[in-house]
């Protein structure tokens, strides 16, 4: 078992990777507080390994209830968050229980918020089972829901008190959703380490096979450089912008594409490609780099151009309402060099002069 640990002032915790780990009593049974926990899941999940975690909760002499949201990013909203907050106030759980998110980055976000907002805040544990939310979602205490009219655009920060990452829940993905969590894995290389993107372009063979070794050592380097990341900024005042490399160009295609077309990380896929080609643009990277980038993204079977009905118009309306746009002025994150990304302050008719360019090239 690898351990990460998020040194946070106020909030430090652990995040333990390893095969088995969802299945260790003695590294969860630390961080309960009272003797409360609901479990929030999905119906795929919960058939897959709902009955086992809640059978160790029992074993532990805690009371136990499951609540399942739909399955899917569509159903990611203020309708359906409302829903946990029903179950806790109809089991009568008070302001010491415990929410226990267990599944993908969906069931995170909306497991977070509620535990942000029941009470005003009770104890929050995540136990993701996609790769993404593995080494993404689950550091770092972003929760929340979206908005027709944007992703995420209604949260709150919530830092878990534990992560417990067991890479035996990665047998069950689908390709598909492995794929999208490499996108991910590749984010944290370009932002910050250049040398752990020649790691995965030597290792994405061993990756796409889910190889434990390689794999659990993936996840624990990005999950490294996320927590050295949210210790630096917590609450994404600064540096912390930069995990959103690629998002703000993939957000507006799942925007665009109603939540219900694209996973995430293949979405954000895409971004690192725009963001990756604008960078060279601005004289940040190499042609030759831009090709790395893609071709690491193809051998992870990642898409690389957006859907072809999305024009540039359209990419604008949906930028236009990202989060990190500051006094109407769009805060693009851009590689300046191979493993070193920068914030760069785009107006609104650079924009479209950019994006335009990317989408005829």
């Amino acid at each position: 078992m690898l351990t990460v640990n998020v040194p946070l002032k106020d909030y430090p915790y652990p995040i333990h990777i390893g095969a088995g780990t969802a299945r260790r009593a003695d590294l969860l049974k630390p961080h309960l507080r009272g003797r409360q926990v609901l479990v929030v899941t999905n119906p795929t999940v919960s058939s897959l390994y709902g009955s086992t975690l809640i059978e160790l909760l029992q074993g532990m002499d805690l009371i136990v209830a499951e609540h399942r949201l739909p399955d899917g990013e569509v159903y990611k909203d203020l309708e359906h968050v409302s829903t946990i907050f029903d179950t806790l106030l109809q089991q009568g759980y008070d302001r010491r229980c415990t929410i226990l998110a267990l599944g993908g980055g969906v069931i995170g976000d909306m497991a977070g918020f509620a535990a942000a907002c029941y009470q005003r805040g009770v104890n929050f544990i995540q136990m993701p089972t996609t790769l993404l939310a593995q080494v993404d979602s689950s550091v770092g205490g972003k929760t929340g829901v979206n908005h027709p009219r944007g992703k995420n655009m209604i949260g709150a920060f919530k830092q878990p008190s534990l992560v417990m990452i067991d890479t035996d829940f990665l047998t069950s993905l689908p390709a598909r959703e492995f794929s999208a969590g490499l996108a991910e894995v590749i984010k944290y290389a370009l932002i910050r380490d250049a040398g752990f993107f020649s790691w995965l372009e030597k290792h994405m063979p061993a990756l796409m096979a889910r190889e434990p070794k390689p794999l659990a050592e993936a996840i624990a380097k990005s999950c490294q450089h996320k927590a050295d990341v949210v210790v630096a900024d917590e609450f994404e005042q600064g540096e912390r912008a930069l995990l959103n490399l690629g998002h703000t160009f993939g957000h507006a295609i799942e925007t665009h594409t109603g939540y219900s077309q694209w996973l995430h990380g293949e979405a954000v896929a895409v971004g690192l490609v725009m963001a990756a080609r604008l960078s060279s643009h601005r004289g940040g990277l190499r042609v030759a780099e831009v090709g790395r980038v893609k071709r690491l993204l193809q051998a992870a079977n990642l898409p690389l151009s957006p859907p072809k009905d999305m024009t540039a118009a359209h990419f604008l309306a949906c930028m236009g309402h990202d989060k990190k746009i500051l006094d109407g002025q769009q805060r693009l994150i851009l590689m300046a060099e191979f493993g070193h990304s920068e914030i760069v302050v785009l107006s609104q008719e650079e924009l479209a002069r950019e994006v335009e360019v990317l989408l005829h090239e």
